[in-house]
């Protein structure tokens, strides 16, 4: 039991009643009982709240991955919040929901078992409409899916499964893989109605169509990373990989970037009547000779030296040397 740390007012009050026979002293005398808190079986605490703060970090990223990746396939404006996290059983969750449904069953390998994502059904509604060249407006009333619709809906659910791996890197490497699709909830009891799962809610406002997706998340499916699941080791890991990670996703975009590569044959001057007369077959007398290197610009450096020559058909030089900044 912590310590009380009293202030000095309530120490002359404390004082004061003593005094005057308004308070006992054997009344306030520890009893030396322990303090025994309720703890109930059918609901046992497996998530801390270090364990759930950890979840919200990792889908507020992978919030903001939706939030730019989704309107590639929907072409509207994409929100996306985590409202919040909480540990229940899974019978909760399950009686909570109606049909239809929209239950995307995702294998979490390397972890055992799966996870659940649900969507709520106007969200579904409303992306089978912006597919399909609409608005992007939800049915008026709730009706079963058709294959078509669940078809299209099957695309974006995969395209949202796969940003999963970037946001949970940090704690382990997992493939995510859509199983199926459930519209039905009896027909997704694949856990014990017991068993604890921990469930982060986000909402996502697709252009006006609001709605909730809640992740279903197993403690059977996490156990195995569960020491993982903490701020302390979240952040180190990181921190650990990031700046590495980022020198090398820099130098590779870096690499890819075009660069214009020019060799100057050589320099001349002409009059602009010459210029204008040019014909095809005309000679122009250039300020450098054939034996003489190139100077080979990327693009307004001056970079290398070459000489001139072919390569199969084509026109090509050969690199002599490379002119360092210093010179």
């Amino acid at each position: 039991m912590g310590e009380a740390i009293l202030s000095q007012s309530e120490i002359d009050s404390l004082l004061n009643a003593l005094s005057s026979g308004e308070l006992d002293v054997d009344e306030i005398k520890d009893s030396g009982e322990k303090q025994v808190k309720d703890y109930d079986f059918a609901r046992p605490a497996k998530f801390s709240k270090e364990h759930l703060r950890t979840m919200e970090i990792i889908f507020e990223h992978y919030g903001r991955l939706l939030s730019t990746n989704l309107p590639a396939y929907l072409r509207k404006n994409i929100q996306v919040e985590v409202m919040n996290s909480e540990a229940v059983t899974y019978s909760e969750f399950s009686n909570a929901l109606s049909n239809p449904v929209l239950l995307g069953i995702v294998d979490f390998d390397p972890m055992p078992g799966s996870i659940i994502i649900e969507l709520a059904t106007n969200l579904g509604y409303a992306m089978v409409d912006r597919m399909l060249g609409g608005m992007g407006v939800p049915l008026d009333r709730n009706r079963e899916f058709s294959e078509i619709e669940l078809l299209i809906i099957e695309r974006i659910m995969n395209a949202c499964i796969n940003l999963l791996r970037d946001p949970w890197k940090n704690v382990t490497e997992i493939h995510p893989r859509l199983e199926r699709i459930e519209t039905n909830s009896q027909f997704a009891q694949f856990i014990s109605p017991t068993e604890m799962i921990a469930i982060i809610t986000i909402n996502m406002k697709i252009g006006d169509v609001e709605g909730l997706m809640n992740i279903c998340l197993p403690y059977m499916t996490l156990e195995d990373v569960m020491d993982r699941l903490n701020t302390k080791y979240w952040f180190s890991s990181m921190q650990k990989g990031g700046e590495e990670e980022y020198t090398d996703i820099i130098e590779t975009l870096i690499s890819k970037a075009p660069m214009p590569v020019k060799a100057v044959l050589g320099k001349s001057t002409i009059s602009v009547n010459d210029f204008i007369n040019l014909q095809v077959g005309d000679i122009i007398r250039l300020g450098t000779k054939i034996e003489e290197e190139l100077d080979v610009y990327v693009g307004s450096i001056k970079k290398f030296t070459a000489l001139p020559g072919a390569s199969g058909d084509q026109y090509a030089v050969r690199v002599t040397s490379v002119i360092r900044e210093e010179q």
